[in-house]
């Protein structure tokens, strides 16, 4: 087993003769994995040469040839740049990258019970869930999310929600050599437009919810609506498992009945009259067969009780059976950056929420158990959706009881006019509000500032540790330095 091109495990795979892998071939090779990346080439290797934004990758082939590539796939306009060699030509390179690396490391979705998790908030934490259910019943599981990849409980580092095709179908490899049984995995809508799973068909597709984001890429509800229902095709999935509390998820279950198989999950609804389905109510889970259950989490928030509901009958669309699942008590796995408590005088949360929904859901899960004062710290990404800011604003400032608004990751954008945007939002409302800047300053003064019954919600950036400031990467990790500040407390309190 060696890495892939971050960091990922691959296998060295059964070599496969180019002329197998469609599209017209120059001269033949036989190939025992596949990459992407010319820097992490292996000798044996098919490098992918994709057309990129600014640069068609097949420019990088001499390169990937030297290090031991044994031969360059790529498309028409990059066959004249992949030089001498065995040569594979497919037009759309893309689109059939996946479908070539899952022939090459011999289709290893096929061997496990696979699951993905799609919605605008809860992924994650549901991905987490299901994974601590299987794995409680011994399965062997990978995961694929934001915050991890890993295998049966190995942690390797990730840098997007859903890998590359040639990455994810090496990772699948490695996952099938290791003696695994299923795989969990977050997709998200970038990814799936981009078709980075295909050609894997899953055996059970989730559904948390639909609220605005990513706009900036999808430009309306209805494309970013049509990005997720894609996953729930029966070229995607055999099976989905869809939360219908909102208005996108009932129609998403309208739309996609009649093609693949669909579980109705109504949460903080009534299942709509004539959908096969589970009822959540009172602690428990009951499905329109009869059937019930009690589902059990300690992770704060009604949404929580939805991402373990939705967890469990993901595992039971899977096959596992309603006893075993029934059986387990409290799902309540570990989520790092997902209603992370640092401490609890004052109490300290870190969690992702980084768009108006996921802010009121954290809010509102807080305040019921805050003595004192609920102090929210929160900001807006840059180069993300912007229409969405004004309203994160406005949210914060009519639940909290104080306000800070600082930097989140301004990329290439002004922070101060993406905090203007925010704050804007925030004058709706008569609630105290700071604007700092510097995000551990501001981290900094809302604790110093907390009285031992307040709560600080740190909400955007969860389990991130990197900050990105026009282009400078800055380490910075809200969980660490609220520890920072907190022990500066704890000994200024002592002396």
């Amino acid at each position: 087993m060696l890495m892939g091109e971050t960091g990922l495990p691959r296998p060295i795979a059964a070599p496969v003769s180019i002329s197998e892998l469609g599209g017209r071939s120059r001269g033949d090779a036989l190939v025992t994995g596949v990459c992407a990346d010319n820097r992490t080439v292996r000798p044996g290797d098919l490098f992918a040469g994709v057309p990129g934004l600014h640069i068609h990758g097949a420019r990088f082939s001499a390169q990937a040839r030297a290090a031991g590539a044994a031969a360059v796939l790529t498309d028409s306009e990059g066959s004249a740049l992949a030089g001498d060699g065995p040569l594979v030509v497919i037009d759309d390179v893309a689109a059939h990258l996946g479908a070539v690396a899952a022939q090459i490391y011999g289709h290893p979705a096929d061997k496990l019970t696979t699951f993905a998790v799609t919605g605008t908030n809860g992924k994650t934490t549901t991905a987490f869930m299901l994974e601590h259910i299987l794995s409680r019943l011994e399965r062997k599981t990978g995961l694929i999310g934001t915050v991890a990849l890993r295998i049966a409980g190995e942690d390797i580092p990730a840098s997007l929600t859903t890998p590359m095709p040639t990455e994810l179908q090496g990772f699948l490899a490695e996952l099938v050599r290791r003696g695994g049984t299923d795989l969990v995995m977050e997709t998200s809508s970038h990814a799936l437009v981009q078709g980075r799973t295909d050609p894997i068909c899953y055996d059970v597709a989730g559904y948390t919810n639909l609220t605005q984001d990513h706009l900036d890429f999808h430009h309306t509800m209805e494309e970013y609506f049509a990005a997720k229902a894609s996953l729930f095709t029966p070229e995607r999935a055999r099976r989905a498992v869809v939360v219908v509390d909102d208005d996108w998820g009932r129609r998403l279950v309208r739309e996609c009945a009649d093609d693949i198989d669909v579980v109705a999950l109504a949460i903080k609804s009534e299942l709509p009259a004539g959908m096969q389905g589970w009822q959540f109510s009172a602690g428990r889970l009951t499905s329109t067969e009869g059937d019930s259950f009690e589902v059990k989490t300690s992770l704060p928030g009604d949404f929580n009780i939805a991402n373990a509901a939705l967890a469990a009958t993901m595992a039971l669309a899977g096959g596992l059976a309603i006893n075993d699942v029934a059986s387990l008590g409290i799902i309540a796995p570990v989520v790092p950056g997902r209603m992370e408590v640092i401490s609890t005088r004052p109490r300290v949360v870190v969690d992702f929420a980084h768009n108006t929904d996921a802010l009121v859901k954290a809010m509102q899960a807080l305040r019921p158990s805050t003595r004192g004062r609920l102090i929210v710290l929160t900001g807006a990404a840059g180069e993300r959706d912007q229409a969405k800011r004004p309203a994160m604003g406005e949210a914060v400032a009519r639940y909290a009881d104080a306000v800070v608004i600082t930097d989140d990751d301004p990329h290439g954008e002004d922070p101060a006019a993406i905090r203007a945007a925010v704050l804007e939002g925030t004058r709706r409302h008569k609630t105290p509000v700071k604007e700092i800047a510097n995000r551990a300053e501001a981290i900094r003064q809302s604790i110093l500032d907390a009285s031992v019954h307040d709560t600080i919600l740190l909400a955007g950036r969860g389990h991130e540790t990197i900050q990105d400031v026009g282009g400078e990467l800055i380490q910075l990790d809200d969980r660490a330095e609220a520890r920072r500040v907190l022990a500066l407390r704890a000994q200024e309190e002592s002396e």
